[in-house]
């Protein structure tokens, strides 16, 4: 199978579908089993490891974060928060056999009640071309503002 730059393009518009629709099962299904979700904590932050972030998830705690959103006991996801992602076209960094990067630049919404918190992010994700399909190898989420003090972010931009 050949992937084009649509390709790449339609899947992160996609992926965020899926996650402002609610359906993190699927979602999951996008993702490696060695893949990584990092959102860093500083502005240009570049160790996930030895450097603290918002979050640095495999594919096992983004399981569990999913559990818990789908939870009947979740008593703080009552009602359950949404979100909403607002993309710009994204850019085809690396296209090289089998391995993909995009960078997206996007504003988030997540809601739940009557609070609202508004986001700039910037998304660059690693995707790989595995059986035919197209999976996320590792995600980083950059926040805008990072060196802000935010409430808690439930779902994932």
């Amino acid at each position: 199978m050949s992937v084009s730059r649509e390709d790449l393009i339609d899947f992160v518009h996609d992926e965020a579908r899926m996650l402002d629709e609610g359906r993190y099962d699927d979602w999951l299904a996008l993702w490696l089993p060695d893949g990584h979700y990092w959102m860093p904590l500083d502005y240009g932050q570049s160790d996930p490891l030895l450097v603290t972030s918002y979050l640095y998830e495999d594919l096992f705690m983004l399981k569990l974060r999913v559990e818990r959103l789908k939870g009947a006991r979740t008593f703080s996801q009552k009602p359950k928060s949404r979100c909403h992602h607002v993309l710009s076209r994204p850019f085809v960094d690396r296209m090289e056999g089998d391995r993909f990067e995009t960078w997206t630049q996007m504003h988030y919404v997540e809601t739940r009640l009557d609070e609202q918190q508004l986001l700039a992010l910037t998304a660059r994700h690693e995707l790989a071309l595995v059986d035919g399909r197209l999976r996320i190898a590792n995600k980083r989420v950059d926040i805008l503002n990072c060196d802000a003090a935010f409430r808690n972010i439930q779902l994932l931009p």
